[in-house]
C-alpha cells in the first residue's frame, strides 16, 4: 500500500494554517488543549517555540499529504522521558474532508515505529476525551490498549468528560 502521508518539521508559516484548525469548534472539541479563543500572535509564538524546542522532551511534526504536500495536521510526542522510555503521543488531523480515509492511522503507526525504532522508547500512551469515538478507534486499531479513566478531567461543552488513557507498549 502506498503511503498517504509524510512527516516533516513544521515551519514558521505554518501557523497561519494551523490557526483556523485551532478556532475551528468541530475540531478544538475534540481535543483537550485550549478551546477556539486563540489569537494568531498565539499560535504564531506556539509553532515559533515548537521549532526552536531545544529541551529534547518533545518532538513536533506536521503531518503532509504525500500526493499534494498539503499540511494537514500535527503529531507530536511530549514529555519524553530516556529514563523509563516513554512518551506522550498527540495527533491534531486538521482538515475534516480527510477523516475516515486512514490518514489518522497510518500518522499514529509511523510514529509508533519511529518511537520505538529511532528513541528506543517502551511505551507510548495518549489521552483521548471519552466522547472522541474515532479517536479512540484509530488508537486501538494501532494497538494502544485502555489503561484507565481520568473522571471528570476536562471541562468542554458546558460540562465536564472523561478522558481515556490509552498506550501501547514495544514488545
Amino acid at each position: 500500500m502506498q503511503d498517504l502521508i509524510y512527516f516533516r518539521a513544521l515551519e514558521l508559516d505554518d501557523y497561519k494554517v494551523s490557526i483556523k484548525w485551532r478556532k475551528d469548534e468541530s475540531i478544538s472539541v475534540q481535543l483537550g488543549g485550549l478551546h477556539y479563543f486563540v489569537s494568531e500572535a498565539y499560535e504564531k509564538k506556539w509553532v515559533e517555540d515548537k521549532i526552536y524546542n531545544a529541551k529534547g522532551t518533545e518532538i513536533v511534526l506536521a503531518i503532509c499529504l504525500q500526493a499534494t504536500d498539503q499540511y494537514v495536521g500535527n503529531i507530536y510526542l511530549t514529555d519524553i522521558d530516556n529514563i523509563n522510555r516513554s512518551a506522550q503521543l498527540h495527533i491534531l488531523l486538521g482538515e475534516a474532508s480527510l477523516y475516515g480515509k486512514g490518514i489518522g492511522t497510518e500518522a499514529i503507526s509511523k510514529i509508533l515505529k519511529y518511537g520505538f525504532e529511532e528513541r528506543n522508547l517502551h511505551r507510548i500512551y495518549s489521552h483521548v476525551l471519552s466522547y472522541n469515538t474515532a479517536s479512540l478507534r484509530t488508537h486501538e486499531k494501532c494497538g494502544f490498549d485502555k489503561e484507565g479513566r481520568l473522571r471528570n478531567a476536562v471541562f468542554k461543552k458546558g460540562k465536564h468528560h472523561d478522558v481515556i488513557v490509552l498506550s501501547k507498549l514495544n514488545n
